[in-house]
């Protein structure tokens, strides 16, 4: 019985592909199905977390802990390259798959009342599928290849989602920004496959990771330059510095797609490439710590900017990139377990907190189209007092917001203490750790400020929807809040998977990870810490976020707001902090104008109209021309002046013979 589970591995990817393919053809012939796509949409993902859940189940029995390997057939036999087209189940991937199809069923049974007036139904679902299928080949490939294959996919299906209303230009422009910046980081992922090729002779991740620490001399300038492009990729994926400006834009797309690419697929991808090449960032400990700082860096400067934005999904946003940042923290560390830990409980809480915000922006939409009003229904500004029209909406979104903000004995607080307190170990080795561990502790303090002012200018206070929009504010159908009430238990009991001795627990998921994380913890072992110094870690990170916490709600007057259309600009830090620290029209200044500049007035208009079509193109045209009025001009029919030329030539020929 386990071998035949596992034998049936490929069925976890292949269904949610079948269900592109048959509500691909729906959105082509039957665009009014929706019963039909509804089934198909959401059961190929039911289906496929039973089959994640079947073949875990089998490969749990199994002694020892070693990768399962099915290979399918030859994919590339290029000389020396030899890739079969293979999946791998081993601990780490079966965490990731479970949390994939687990989170995207949730998400896709939401999405049935989110999206079911659009007319876009049949062709929404085909791409959410599509979109699951690509982040279950990225966690599941065998080798670099078939990952990259994911990796690409997931890339292709944010640009499809986030630009779906695609008829706003905005919405266009927001999915061509995610594609574009993305292959920025992707060429960095090609080049570091390039280089493990020619230094190990293969791209599977059995062979690359088995030659790594008798082909890498620890330290060297190869295995630094391969991970540091490997995590070049990984600033593209996982929205890190300098390329995290594409997912704040991603909020144009319809929020069950930024639940989807935020809690459980493309985000998360870079995060498990460090960790499943755990033993070669050990051999890179420079890179590694480009990871961690640059990880810590990016959660303190996105929370920053989320304290001063309106619009509800951008303040999501915001925090995923904050909380992404401590993932990379944990993982550049060489505390993979803990990494990984916290990206499960976030894809927990962060899905709750999106399909929350959902569930407020269906309500608010309803109400103004009942009401005929303009405002938007995405700015906080516009909202205030929900708690009594969407009770279970408001209460989940607080269990999440406690969450995120480190509050035991929620998810979030066992995954992010485990983090800090690795960052603050690896400081007696390497000082800069400290600083690190600062900037986490700094990003976990303004965590829990700005998600409570999520929550206060939402639900608190007075309602500043209008008169005539409040009475139709009501709380989302139950195919909308039940994934809501599921998130929120697993938001409650997620911290279970990995609870420290330090509370009574075995750390369960780290012992999981071991036979994955074992080669990278001989080359990059942890430094342990006294137990009285953990419980001052664990108390300083609690007080932090009781001080973030009892510091917006004494602060934050949401009873002084008014309406968007009625607030005054932002001036001062506030204004800074709005405008995201102006990193986007640097960018625009320094990278995207020169580079226009450079395409139109000299590519285009100096190189393709004048040289290539000026010079090459109508010259040779006029060149033709020219030789052919002279042959005409030649061509007179008079045998006197041909003699002439045949005597002209003749000589012609004899005065070069004879010099």
């Amino acid at each position: 019985m386990p071998g035949s589970l596992l034998d049936a591995l490929w069925l976890v990817p292949a269904l949610p592909l079948a269900g592109f393919v048959l509500n691909g053809a729906l959105a082509l012939t039957r665009p009014g199905a929706k019963r039909a796509v509804s089934l198909i949409g959401v059961g190929v993902l039911l289906l496929a977390f039973a089959a994640a859940a079947g073949a875990v189940v089998a490969f749990a029995r199994l002694p020892g802990g070693e990768p399962v390997v099915q290979r399918y057939w030859e994919w590339l036999p290029v000389g020396d390259l030899q890739v079969h087209f293979a999946l791998q189940l081993d601990r780490l991937s079966a965490v990731m798959i479970l949390v994939v199809t687990g989170v995207g069923a949730l998400i896709h049974l939401f999405s049935v009342g989110y999206m079911h007036d659009d007319p876009g139904y049949a062709r929404y679902f085909a791409y959410l599928n599509l979109f699951v299928f690509f982040m279950l080949m990225l966690v599941l490939g065998a080798s670099f290849p078939v990952m990259f294959v994911g990796w690409e996919g997931v890339g292709l299906c944010s640009y499809l989602l986030i630009g779906f209303w695609f008829n706003e230009q905005i919405n266009a422009d927001a999915g061509k920004k995610a594609f574009i910046v993305n292959r920025i980081g992707d060429v960095g992922f090609l080049v570091a496959m390039f280089l493990l090729f020619r230094a190990t002779g293969s791209l599977d991740f059995g062979d690359v990771f088995s030659r790594a620490a008798g082909t890498f001399p620890p330290g060297g300038a190869l295995i630094t330059a391969i991970t540091l492009f490997l995590f070049l990729g990984c600033t593209g994926k996982s929205a890190q510095i300098p390329l995290y400006t594409w997912l704040p834009d991603a909020m144009q797309g319809p929020t069950p797609v930024s639940a989807l690419i935020h809690a459980a697929t493309m985000v998360t991808a870079g995060v498990y490439l460090v960790a499943r090449c755990g033993v070669l960032f050990a051999l890179a400990p420079v890179a590694s710590a480009v990871v961690a700082g640059v990880g810590a860096l990016t959660a303190l400067f996105a929370a920053t900017i989320a304290l001063k934005q309106w619009d509800i999904k951008r303040v999501l946003a915001y925090s995923t990139i904050s909380q992404l940042g401590y993932m990379f923290l944990g993982v550049g560390t060489g505390a993979h377990a803990a990494g990984i830990f916290h990206l499960a409980t976030h894809s927990f809480f962060k899905a709750l907190l999106f399909l929350g915000a959902g569930s407020v922006i269906h309500a608010m939409h309803h109400a103004y189209h009942a009401t005929h009003a303009h405002d938007d229904a995405q700015d906080m500004r516009n909202m205030g007092g929900l708690r009594h029209q969407l009770p279970w909406t408001a209460s989940l979104m607080w269990i999440a917001t406690l969450a995120i903000s480190g509050l035991p004995p929620l998810a979030g607080f066992f995954s992010k203490d485990e983090i800090l307190s690795a960052a603050f170990a690896q400081g007696a080795v390497r000082p800069i750790w400290y600083a690190f561990w600062a900037m986490g502790i700094a990003a976990a303090l303004l965590t829990a400020f700005y998600m409570t002012r999520l929550m206060l200018y939402t639900f608190h206070g007075a309602n500043r929807t209008g008169e005539g929009a409040r009475a139709h504010l009501h709380e989302a159908p139950w195919v909308m809040t039940g994934p809501l009430v599921a998130l929120g238990g697993l938001t409650l009991a997620g911290g279970a998977l990995n609870v420290s001795p330090l509370f009574g627990g075995g750390t369960w998921l780290h012992r999981w990870l071991e036979p994955v994380t074992a080669a990278a913890d001989r080359l990059q072992p942890a430094v342990e810490l006294s137990r009285a110094t953990e419980w001052a870690l664990v108390l300083g990170a609690v007080a932090v976020a009781a001080l973030g916490i009892v510091g917006a709600l004494r602060l934050l007057k949401p009873e002084a707001l008014v309406p968007a259309r009625l607030a005054p600009p932002e001036t001062g830090l506030g204004r800074v902090l709005w405008k995201k620290w102006y990193v986007d029209e640097l960018y625009d200044a320094v990278l995207v104008r020169p580079v226009m500049w450079l395409s139109r007035e000299v590519l285009w208009k100096v190189v393709d109209a004048r040289l290539v079509d000026g010079l090459l193109v109508n010259g040779s045209a006029v060149a033709s021309r020219a030789l052919g009025w002279v042959g005409s001009r030649l061509q007179t029919g008079e045998v006197g002046f041909y003699v002439v030329l045949f005597v002209i030539g003749v000589l012609a020929v004899l005065g070069a013979a004879v010099r």
